[in-house]
């Protein structure tokens, strides 16, 4: 037998899903001990619910599968959960707790832009409404208000520099008409990764306790959002000038400014080791997150690239701490 074949309904789209599976970059019947684990990624819905077969062929033959977490020493972090992928062959470097359920916080805005760019049009011009006023205490914000006309673009670049959760409301509302649409979008879009262990209410990861994910499935999310140019584009930059205007046609001029220490120079990466994409996240009871992208040396775009991930660190400076520990593997 090739694969693994299953027939489960995924009920936001209505339809069944007859998965054909094999590990990362493996083939033929001897390698599958390494096949996609469906324990850990279990579908929800009885075969009564299915209205219709799909053949997926091949679903995990791109991905990295996490078969045997106690090959790895957890001492590695001491995060909740902490994980490294190599998106260029596959390889398992480390995984701690990679399938355990916690808090995204701002790392949900990974879900968001990659909705934005994949099915909006980044060229929109999009009018803030009254559902992008966030009066929550710590939020961070693109300090966008009711009125202001900008572009999809730039609201891309106020939703992953300076985490703006006011410029995640005015996509979502754009796209879908209400943040409780959008969040549909986004949980559709989780079930067709395969992140079946992921619910999100909202586009930005302010904290309800009905979101959210895992590491392996964030990692499913910010591998497909890498494949598309202007997602890398955005999440390397630095700082970035918008220019548009207010409710009145007053021009505004703001400059958003990322929080990824890495980029920033904030914190060195290991020698041998080139940053060049991530997301950060932070509440109460997410702790810290951060969802990143790496390249061994200084090599061309897409050789070579690692995704790393660390969840509920203690603080910020434990959050770095614990992820340059774990992208040193890369060169070690």
């Amino acid at each position: 037998m090739s694969g693994i074949q299953l027939r489960a309904g995924l009920a936001v789209l209505h339809m069944g899903l007859a998965v054909s599976l094999c590990g990362c970059g493996l083939s033929g019947a001897s390698k599958l001990e390494r096949a996609y684990s469906f324990e850990e990624r279990p579908f929800l819905l009885e075969d009564s619910q299915v209205n219709e077969a799909l053949t997926v062929p091949l679903f995990a033959q791109d991905l990295c599968v996490v078969s045997d977490e106690a090959s790895f020493d957890p001492s590695d972090v001491d995060s909740e959960a902490g994980i490294l992928f190599s998106l260029s062959d596959g390889e398992v470097l480390y995984s701690k707790n990679a399938f355990e359920k916690l808090y995204p916080a701002s790392t949900t805005k990974i879900m968001t832009a990659l909705l934005a760019i994949k099915y909006g049009n980044l060229d929109d011009e999009v009018t803030v409404t009254q559902d992008a006023v966030i009066t929550e205490a710590g939020a961070t914000l693109a300090d966008i208000k009711p009125g202001d006309v900008l572009t999809m673009r730039q609201l891309l670049y106020g939703l992953m520099l300076p985490s703006g959760n006011d410029a995640g409301a005015a996509i979502a509302v754009h796209m879908s008409q209400s943040i409780e649409g959008f969040a549909q979008l986004m949980n559709q879009e989780a079930a067709q990764l395969g992140a079946t262990n992921t619910h999100f209410v909202n586009p930005h990861g302010l904290h309800d306790e009905n979101h959210y994910t895992t590491a392996y499935d964030l990692y499913l999310i910010f591998n497909e959002a890498l494949k598309y140019p202007e997602f890398r584009e955005v999440t390397k930059t630095v700082a970035y000038t918008a220019d548009y205007k207010d409710k009145d046609g007053n021009a505004v001029n703001k400059i958003w400014e990322g929080g990824n220490w890495y980029l920033t120079g904030r914190r060195q990466a290991p020698e041998g080791v080139t940053v060049f994409s991530g997301k950060t996240g932070t509440t109460r009871a997410a702790g810290c997150c951060l969802v990143m992208a790496s390249r061994e040396g200084s090599g061309q775009e897409g050789e070579n690239e690692y995704v790393s991930i660390i969840l509920k660190a203690k603080d910020r400076n434990n959050l770095y701490d614990n992820m340059t520990n774990i992208i040193s593997k890369i060169v070690n």
